[in-house]
Formats: C-alpha cells, structure tokens, sequence
C-alpha cells in the first residue's frame, strides 16, 4: 500500500486526483488544501509520495517544497499547467529535489485529468521507490554565458553524442553537459521525455548554463559542432543526411512507442547514418527502458556507450535496462559521464 498526500487549492482537483488512486486501489489517500495544510499533516505522517499544485494561496508550491526538502525529505510529484511560466516553475522544483511533474491537460482545474491517469499512478509508484535527491541551491534561468572562441570554428559532424533521459533529466543534464569541453569534437543530440513548452525553456536555461550552445530543434536542421541540440517535446527526432550533411529533423511521435521524444527512434536513425565507431551513446536516469535495445546494438556493432549508476539516477529504470541487456562500456555516476565522453570524442 503506497501512501500519497494529494496537495492542491481546488477542492475538485482534489477530489479527482483522490478518485484516480482510490479506483486503481494499493493507496491510501489524504488531501491536503495547501502548502501549509501539507506541512502539518506531513509532521503527522511521512507518505511514501506527495503530489503537489504549484499555484496555490497561502504557501505555494514551490515554498512547499523548499519546506519538505528541509524538513520532510521525501519523493514529489509536481503538478503544474502546461505553460512557459508553469514550464519554469517546474524546473525550479526539479532544482529543489522534486523527482517528477505530471502537466495537466486542462489548465489549473482540469477536468480531463483523467487523460492522464495512468501516467500520474506510474509516476507516483515509481516514485515511492526513487531516490530524493536535495538540490538546495536553484540556478536561476540567465542571458546565455559567452561562449569561447572555437565556437566560431562550427563545422559539420563527423559524428554524434546521442543522449537519452527522462525522469530526472534535467538536474542530470545539467551536470553532464556542463562537464563537456568547448572543442568537443562532435555535436550532441538529446532527447528528453518532455512536453514542448518544458524542452524550450529547458533548452534556454542548459544554454546558460553550457560553453556549448543549448537549442530546441523544431525545424530541419544542420547538426555542427559546438553544439547540443534538444528534441523538441511530443515529438521524435531523426538523424537524417542531405547533401552529404547530417541533419536532425522532428518527426511526429511513432504512437507505436510509449516515450517521447523516442531515445530510441533517435539512436536508430543516427546508426543508419554513420558507422558505430562515430556514435557515442549516453543514458540517463528516467522511467521504463527507452533507448536501452538501440543502444545495447550499438553496443555491440562497435559504439561506445556509457549507463548511468543507479547510486546517482532518481528512477535507474532506463541505465538499468541497458546494463541488463549488456550494452553498456562504461556504468559512471553522473559527475564522471561527461568527462568519460570528452575522452571517447575527438577535440576539433
């Protein structure tokens, strides 16, 4: 039986996220009203998991959260509106120690919410066993940093990074890609399970953050080095070549494949277009096994690919599902994964 606190201002919302536990069963459900409301009944009894509304009066969510993870550290779900601000809003969570979001498909009180009903009680049951992991410290969303003077020395890719990630992703991100040098040699093509508005703003905020320039890519475009280029979110991505030059092109999602932006669409693409010793495939921490079977045959055609350790993921499903399948070189934790790639990579 997992215990989940559902902590949102709209007595409705409350009752419909109550409703969607209770009839799938192995829950026990409380409410809370707020943030302050979920403190209290929190000092009362520490739940397995707690979904939390980030827009509510009195104490919102993300001061909430700020509160659990001192206090009360135990996995959350994030709740939030499908918007660039509710996107940024989410990312900080993310920043504090929350595991997971779940978007609501109508706005703050959504009445579909049951759209998403078995994605919020996969995430809530993967979350009850996942890692908390407290990242005090927020980096606020900034102008993008200079970058160096090789940027200006952009040529097309000889060959590819191929990253996958999903719960979790972006404190993961982060943390690899700041760890990439300028002259890396190949560009680096990520794909984040994601709504679109959340890898736009993701994409900006990596991009700050990254001597390497972060964009979304929501149009054919011309993979070069010294960059990394983000899927755009509800869609695939393709590695495709035209004129002799590698291009990553956004497709729509294969309904075929349960995850989106597809790791392993992405990976499979790029294999038909260069030989495995010009890939390097890196998985990250996430939910479910995407990208785990194209890259274990990678793997084993001769590329090179590093799994994240379950001792720094938040959920070790998808790192976990390559190293079954033997297909990993290398199993890092995550402050050594970036360093590992610069080393595989040649410097241009």
């Amino acid at each position: 039986m997992i215990d989940v606190l559902v902590v949102d201002d709209s007595a409705l919302m409350r009752r419909f996220l109550g409703q969607i536990f209770t009839d799938v069963g192995g829950f026990n459900v409380r409410l809370a009203r707020n943030g302050a409301a979920a403190l209290e009944a929190m000092a009362e009894q520490l739940p397995d998991v707690v979904t939390l509304d980030i827009n509510m009066p009195e104490m919102d969510g993300l001061t909430c959260l700020s509160h659990i993870m001192t206090r009360h550290p135990c996995p959350v779900i994030m709740v939030s509106s499908l918007t660039e601000k509710g996107a940024l809003s989410t990312l900080e969570a993310l920043e504090l120690g929350a595991v997971d979001y779940l978007t609501k498909p109508g706005g703050t009180v959504s009445h579909n919410i049951s759209q998403v009903a078995d994605e919020l009680v996969a995430k809530v049951r993967s979350a009850a066993s996942s890692a908390v992991r407290i990242r005090p410290q927020i980096t606020p969303v900034a102008a993008p940093a200079a970058k160096p003077a090789p940027q200006s020395a952009e040529k097309a890719a000889a060959g590819l990074v191929l990253v996958g990630v999903s719960t979790g992703g972006p404190g993961a991100l982060e943390t690899v890609l700041a760890d990439l040098p300028a002259d890396l040699g190949w560009p680096v093509v990520i794909a984040q399970h994601m709504p679109a508005t959340f890898t736009a703003v993701l994409a900006k905020r990596l991009n700050g953050l990254c001597v390497l320039n972060v964009q979304e890519v929501s149009r054919p475009t011309p993979l070069k080095t010294g960059n990394i280029y983000m899927a755009q979110g509800d869609r695939d991505l393709e590695i495709r070549r035209r004129g002799g030059r590698l291009i990553a092109v956004p497709v729509p999602a294969d309904n075929d494949l349960p995850w989106h932006p597809s790791t392993d669409r992405l990976v499979r693409s790029a294999m038909a277009e260069l030989t495995p010793d010009a890939l390097v495939g890196v998985l990250l921490t996430g939910m479910g096994d995407d990208g785990a079977a194209a890259m274990a045959e990678l793997h084993r055609q001769g590329g090179q690919t590093v799994a994240e350790s379950e001792d720094t993921t938040v959920v070790f499903g998808m790192p976990r599902a390559l190293i079954e399948l033997d297909g990993a070189d290398r199993v890092l934790p995550l402050e050594q994964i970036g360093r590992q790639v610069a080393q595989w990579v040649p410097s241009r």
